[in-house]
């Protein structure tokens, strides 16, 4: 018996320092990934690893809600949209020299514009997270999913930022003495956020509030008896959900320079869903590497047939029926084979 309770501190010993060798070595091969990507002539790759990183943020942010909330949510890709068009919106007053929506002053400050989405972001997931957590299950997964269409259909239907057709941002702003525009650079911002929204939300799944939270997705009545607010309790987690996918569409709208209704499509939430469902929901680091894999294999299969998105699909069915967990699932059930 003396044996097993010294050797179980020892085995966890082990494991954590596993986990932070492996997050060093995923962290040097990010830093290095643009220098990697010139040296093999593969320049176009940076900025494909950008578009992973900001669906990762995404992905993250959903995951929030989705994994350790257990809400699932189809309105994540209006926050996404509206992210995008907070940046869209300033950079056309800013470059007209009028004010936006024809009250606030305009503003190019890149940093402040990234805020201002997330508010923005936040306040509109709030709204719709007040009125949606009124429900649950199928309910709740409709009126989300309502409220994305309606914020869709807006946008569409604004022609002053171009509809159906989007907008595009001629400057993406200023920070520092960078150059924006540079695909590396741009990568680096990316990369940084990326790993603070990563910290941010391994600090809260690991609080009290993220405990509540994910008991609140395996029991609401026992969380009720202990005097848990569930309304109050998710609608803080769906704000907070809402804003990192708002940052992520700014993001996304400063690395492209355009913004359209597309970014809001109920259709964006689904893919945010699958990137989750491939890397392991409920993890931290599964919408990250999911959002890899989708990005990647949309890119690769697109290059073969119009019709990549079966191919997708057909993984995506693999991966649900014989992983148990995503990606995340298949290397714990490998890694426990080996031992």
């Amino acid at each position: 018996m003396r044996t097993v309770e010294l050797s179980a501190p020892i085995v966890e010993a082990q494991g954590k320092g596993r986990r932070i060798v492996a997050i060093a070595v995923v962290a040097a091969g990010l830093l290095a990934l643009p220098s990697l990507a010139e040296v093999s002539g593969n320049q176009a790759f940076t900025s494909l690893a950008t578009r992973m990183l900001i669906f990762g943020i995404a992905a993250a942010s959903l995951n929030l809600v989705l994994g350790y909330g257990g809400l699932v949510s189809f309105g994540h890709a209006a926050f996404f949209g509206i992210g995008g068009y907070t940046v869209g919106i300033i950079a056309q007053a800013s470059q007209s020299g009028g004010l936006v929506l024809g009250v606030f002053p305009p503003t190019n400050q890149f940093l402040v514009v990234l805020l201002l989405a997330i508010v923005v972001s936040g306040v509109a997931a709030a709204i719709i997270g007040a009125l949606s957590l009124r429900t649950s299950g199928v309910q709740f997964i409709m009126i989300t999913l309502a409220f994305a269409q309606m914020v869709f259909f807006l946008f569409v239907s604004l022609k002053v930022y171009g509809g159906s057709d989007g907008m595009s941002i001629r400057s993406p702003g200023v920070f520092l003495d960078l150059n924006l525009r540079d695909r590396n650079t741009m990568y680096y911002i990316v990369l940084i956020a990326a790993g603070a929204v990563a910290f941010l939300y391994w600090r809260i799944v690991h609080s009290r509030f993220g405990r509540a939270l994910i008991g609140l997705r395996q029991s609401e009545r026992r969380m009720a008896a202990m005097g848990v607010p569930a309304y109050r309790y998710r609608l803080v987690a769906f704000v907070i959900s809402g804003m990192g996918v708002g940052l992520a569409g700014a993001l996304m709208a400063t690395f492209m320079r355009y913004v359209s209704p597309d970014m809001l499509a109920w259709t964006g939430s689904g893919e945010l869903m699958i990137m989750i469902i491939l890397g392991g929901v409920g993890t931290l680091a599964g919408p990250f590497v999911g959002a890899a894999l989708l990005v990647l294999l949309e890119s690769w299969l697109s290059s073969w047939t119009e019709d990549w998105q079966l191919g997708v699909g057909l993984i995506l069915l693999v991966v649900v029926l014989f992983t148990h967990g995503g990606l995340r699932g298949l290397y714990m059930q490998l890694a426990g084979k080996s031992r």
